[in-house]
């Protein structure tokens, strides 16, 4: 029973978080680094440049990388701060065990010791229980490498199906959607396409505070023209500059994409000549959205008719456009769908695979685009290859040296994992950075499920929520203590270089699986001895996939400031702009840009259907979450910076003056928000750029600040990603 060894407060007093700020060397303004390395930011999907000043095997400082073409040298305020989570004091340094004795709850053990227990274990619960009986969950912040290496150590080693990531809170429903529309599953073009265009629409994305640097594209397309349409239920800050904004009802996005076309339709604002030659099933989408009338739009979404008309002309008659995306339409039950009617106005609109003309998701976590191409995802294998396809799974296995035969099937999702753990089908689990008692929705189930556990062991750098109820705890590797490529937000691959070596018996998140490997007797094909190894070896697995990275090398990535992806050969420059006329792709074979058999993109029929849990007379208030500019994703390390916590010390429940006067709260009251699943108590932050009858949290907060407390967690059933952005809530003023 994996329950707390001691009590919140003694783990917290040991294991933080904590605030590091700058002292010593970092305050030194004089002192000379011993080295200035290239590389790139731990956080957001945007991965920018940026170059970590060293000094006796500690980052104590930075400089811009203005050579770097995505960000110029320009950061945020997290890529500002990233170098205060080195030398941390929370840093975990050895391995550590379960020990209820100790006033800490853990006690360190030898690191030999460790990896013993912890194959000792993996084998007893797969020999009593089935090989699916142990899971894996890992990152989608890891580099390429590591999140290749942990699918081929879950299909090879452990013969287990049951590995995901925690890719599945993020880019999921824009993957499925994408595959479905266009048959590949990556941002279709670099954001210098967005500057010279006629119209950029973002629905769903806080880019100014989720990724920052894409505003400055964002401003820059405004001042060579460009009207910019926000759609997002709160007027985020980027809206507030926005041209026309589009205050949308939370989880009703589908039926504004459907409602845009219908007027493109209407007005015969299409591209005939593309959706003609380049396209199929138009008709079946056109006939369906005849419902979608101005009137009925505005009445489902709660946008005014008259900024559906306005953004429908502005849409329907630019001759360049940026459409992109975030998790604001992708989190929801209908997440796909959502996707699937954002490409809808694309293809409609004929503006893709065209300079300037552009269709973009925006990628959440650091890797998130190439953590999800190479095997660490339940149902693929490495090059974005199909776990189902017979002929994917035998290819797959010549690379590793197996049998087809012996590769497991796809195994579940992130959250249906917890699942399985709750009904006893699961007893063991390995995480390698995934905090998912902060970052799942219902965290209660997610805590009662972790309690069940014979046996989990945890793989991360600082102890996470999570890893308070582990057996055994391995030191892992910060970004900055290990090498290895990305892929960021356009799709572009990038290098992470080494800039220090891992403190106390930490080391490389790959060594350790590879050790774990070696102890359960299962060394072959784990005996890489660097992240350039493993890259050959993805380079081959990836050989003529769809996420085809065979002429991907370090250098050629460090000479171009980036590859982008498919680079089929040692000689092929990348691909920055997808389905350009007359580009070639392993499924079109030349019939055309798209990849599928005939090289044409799909029209989706994209139906309405409103939130699983909507809001009734008893939890009369729609409840939406998401992020801040100061903290990433679960905060396990964000919380850990002192600069960055003095921005947003805490989450606080915001809320329209409107809503707060029926209520009877003012702002900074403490305010409860409950739903079915549970309630948490937080300050009011009563202002004017939020729906009045919808509130938002922010998650990176754990414990009973976390929002994930209350969410619900329904998941779309293509995608399989938790429905974060609509459930029903009660708010009223907290009793004493």
């Amino acid at each position: 029973m994996a329950k707390l060894p001691v009590t919140l407060e003694q783990l917290t007093e040991s294991f933080g978080p904590h605030l590091a700020r700058s002292t010593g060397n970092r305050l030194e303004t004089g002192i000379e680094p011993d080295s200035v390395v290239k590389t790139h930011c731990c956080f957001c999907g945007q991965q920018c440049g940026i170059q970590l000043k060293v000094k006796d095997n500690q980052v104590i400082g930075f400089e811009p990388w203005e050579d770097f073409p995505f960000n110029r040298g320009m950061l945020c305020p997290k890529g500002v701060k990233r170098y205060l989570q080195g030398a941390h004091p929370d840093r975990l340094v050895t391995a550590l065990k379960r020990d209820p004795s100790h006033p800490s709850g853990f006690s360190p053990m030898p690191y030999a010791e460790a990896i013993d227990r912890v194959a000792t274990e993996i084998k007893r619960i797969q020999a009593v229980h089935g090989r699916d009986a142990f899971a894996l969950l890992s990152g989608a912040s890891l580099t390429t490498e590591k999140a290749y290496l942990m699918g081929k150590f879950a299909r090879v080693a452990l013969k287990t199906a049951n590995i995901d990531y925690n890719g599945r809170l993020c880019m999921v429903s824009a993957g499925a959607g994408n595959k479905k529309a266009f048959g590949i599953d990556r941002a279709a073009n670099p954001w210098s396409d967005m500057l010279k265009t006629d119209v950029v629409w973002i629905s769903g994305a806080n880019v100014a505070e989720c990724a920052p640097i894409t505003t400055n594209y964002v401003w820059q397309a405004r001042e060579h023209g460009a009207k910019i349409i926000v759609v997002d239920p709160r007027i985020t800050p980027v809206a507030r500059t926005c041209d026309l904004f589009l205050p949308i009802k939370p989880g009703r996005d589908i039926a504004l994409f459907n409602g845009i076309l219908h007027l493109m339709i209407e007005n015969d604002w299409l591209d005939h000549d593309f959706i003609q030659n380049s396209t199929v099933g138009f008709e079946a989408v056109a006939e369906h959205v005849k419902q979608w009338t101005p009137k009925f739009t505005a009445k489902v979404t709660g946008i005014a008719e008259k900024s559906i008309r306005q953004a429908a002309e502005w849409w329907g008659t630019a001759k360049t456009s940026f459409l992109m995306h975030a998790r604001g339409i992708e989190h929801h039950s209908h997440g796909v769908q959502n996707v699937l009617g954002a490409i809808n106005i694309v293809l409609a609109s004929g503006r893709i695979g065209r300079e300037n003309c552009g269709y973009a998701t925006i990628t959440g976590q650091g890797n998130g685009q190439g953590g999800r191409e190479h095997g660490q995802k339940c149902d693929q294998l490495p090059g974005g290859r199909d776990i189902s396809n017979p002929e994917h799974r035998a290819y797959i296995a010549k690379v590793w040296d197996v049998s087809p035969d012996d590769l497991p099937q796809a195994g579940v999702d992130a959250y249906e994992i917890f699942r399985k753990i709750d009904k006893g089908e699961i007893r063991g689990l390995l995480s390698l950075c995934f905090n998912p008692k902060v970052s799942l929705p219902d965290n209660a189930f997610v805590t009662k499920a972790l309690e069940k556990l014979e046996f989990y062991v945890a793989i991360d750098f600082f102890l996470n929520e999570t890893a308070h109820h582990a057996d055994i705890v391995l030191p892992g590797s910060l970004h900055e203590e290990d090498e290895g490529i990305v892929t960021q937000i356009e799709g572009r691959v990038i290098k992470i270089n080494k800039v220090i070596d891992p403190p106390g018996e930490a080391r490389q998140d790959w060594r350790i699986i590879q050790d774990i490997a070696r102890q359960m007797g299962a060394e072959k094909g784990f005996t890489f001895a660097s992240p350039q190894e493993m890259l050959d070896e993805l380079r081959i697995a990836s050989k003529g996939g769809v996420a085809d990275y065979s002429g991907i090398t370090y250098e050629k990535v460090e000479r171009q400031h980036g590859v982008f992806w498919p680079c089929p050969s040692d000689d092929h420059p990348g691909t920055p702009r997808l389905f350009e006329p007359g580009s070639w792709n392993p499924i079109a074979k030349g019939t055309g840009p798209f990849y599928f058999p005939d090289g044409k993109a799909r029209f989706v029929v994209a139906g309405y259907t409103p939130p699983t849990e909507d809001v009734d007379t008893e939890y009369p208030i729609i409840l939406t979450t998401g992020r801040v500019i100061s903290h990433f994703l679960s905060g396990s390390q964000t919380r850990r910076i002192g600069p960055l916590v003095d921005q947003y010390p805490e989450p606080r429940v915001e809320m329209h003056p409107r809503l707060a006067e029926k209520l009877g709260i003012a702002n900074g009251d403490l305010t409860t928000v409950e739903s079915r699943r549970g309630n948490c108590t937080l300050k009011a932050h009563v202002v004017t750029t939020i729906r009045p009858d919808t509130v938002f949290i922010p998650y990176h907060w754990a414990g009973r600040q976390s929002a994930n407390q209350l969410t619900i967690s329904a998941q779309d059933p293509i995608s399989k990603i938790p429905e974060y952005k609509v459930c029903a809530v009660k708010v009223f003023k907290a009793r004493d």
